[in-house]
């Protein structure tokens, strides 16, 4: 391993289907949870801690989930929910770079090498992630961080729920060969079997055999499994899609009216300012979405003949929208978005920072 070393964050939700279920609905906090399946069929699509507890786990047919935990609660998904705090949380994720590498509605990698922030360590970082994402959703996740995505991914399960854990450069290496052979990347339920059966069963016993031997008893994957173990994973962060829109949103655990209606948006406007502000932004059409109590979802938009990107400007669209809607009752989300962003250009000069860890 040379440096300069990149600085990768793997962050994960803590139980995120089963928390949202729980922040949403007060009276299920603190009780052991599945969300999906049922007593009699069906499969858990996710299991809350307090079930985890109990044995019950993702996967689990829900009838044996039942047996594992005769009180359990059964919830049905609302992945339309998941979908909103998933993309709210990656809002946040954009504020600090434009490296990032959704796996799936609850997890993401981030490359942090350098960052919008200009913080000083990847550590840091992940920090105020966090704490953002628990300020903003009310929800919990994890952290892990390293020179590389396997050991981040590894890292971010060390210390859940609500925790993280720094792999430094210096660690690295005694990390992978105390680890276990089937948190290895690559290595599933019938490699690691093998493995165990050819004496190789952490990192330290992996590195001990030679290329020859690994080809020749795993194949192509055989160099995988020598790279990986001595810290040659060098998978780039790949960002899935370019950012179309900057937003801010909120959902209220208690529904809010009149002018409770203008007080929040007062606050979800100054998040999203400066949310644009920090990517250095402009765009053109601003929009309004509000969702009443039975999820009936409105969207009120407004184009500037020009690109905008300042207080004045935005809150004059904002303005604009306000004076011919009329929100007729409680709504339990409000949010702003401006979309049509101007094409940034393709080169990008800088100075590589080295960063702490």
């Amino acid at each position: 391993m040379n440096p300069p070393f990149r600085k990768i964050i793997h962050i994960d939700m803590d139980a995120f289907y089963a928390s949202v279920e729980q922040h949403d609905h007060p009276e299920l906090r603190g009780k052991p949870l599945a969300v999906g399946g049922s007593q009699r069929r069906g499969v858990v699509a996710a299991a809350s801690y307090e079930a985890r507890n109990y044995g019950v786990r993702s996967a689990m047919p829900g009838a044996r989930a039942a047996e594992k935990c005769p009180h359990l609660i059964f919830v049905k998904p609302r992945f339309d929910r998941y979908k909103e705090i998933s993309n709210q949380i990656r809002q946040i994720f954009y504020d600090y770079t434009d490296l990032v590498e959704p796996l799936s509605l609850d997890e993401a990698f981030l490359d942090v090498t350098e960052n919008k922030k200009g913080l000083p360590s990847a550590t840091l970082i992940a920090e105020e992630i966090r704490r953002r994402i628990h300020q903003e959703t009310g929800l919990t996740a994890s952290a892990g961080i390293s020179i590389n995505k396997f050991l981040a991914k590894v890292a971010s399960d060390i210390n859940k729920p609500n925790g993280q854990k720094l792999i430094a450069p210096d660690e690295v290496i005694l990390f992978l060969e105390e680890l276990k052979i089937e948190k290895f990347f690559g290595v599933g339920a019938v490699t690691a079997r093998k493995m165990k059966s050819l004496g190789i069963f952490n990192g330290r016993d992996l590195k001990e055999k030679d290329l020859l031997f690994l080809t020749r008893n795993f194949g192509k994957s055989g160099l995988h499994y020598h790279r990986i173990v001595r810290g040659e994973q060098n998978s780039p962060v790949r960002p899935n899609r370019v950012r179309k829109s900057i937003g801010a949103e909120r959902t209220f655990s208690e529904s809010v009216f009149g002018r409770d209606i203008d007080g929040e948006l007062n606050r979800i406007f100054e998040i999203w300012v400066n949310r644009i502000a920090q990517n250095s932004a402009r765009g053109k059409t601003v929009t309004l979405k509000y969702r009443y109590d039975d999820f009936e979802t409105h969207t009120r938009s407004s184009t500037a003949p020009n690109y905008i990107s300042t207080r004045e400007e935005l809150g004059e669209q904002v303005d604009q929208i306000l004076e011919s809607t009329a929100i007729e009752r409680p709504v339990r989300l409000l949010g702003l978005t401006l979309s049509q962003l101007e094409p940034k250009a393709s080169g990008r000069e800088g100075t590589q920072l080295t960063l702490e860890f």
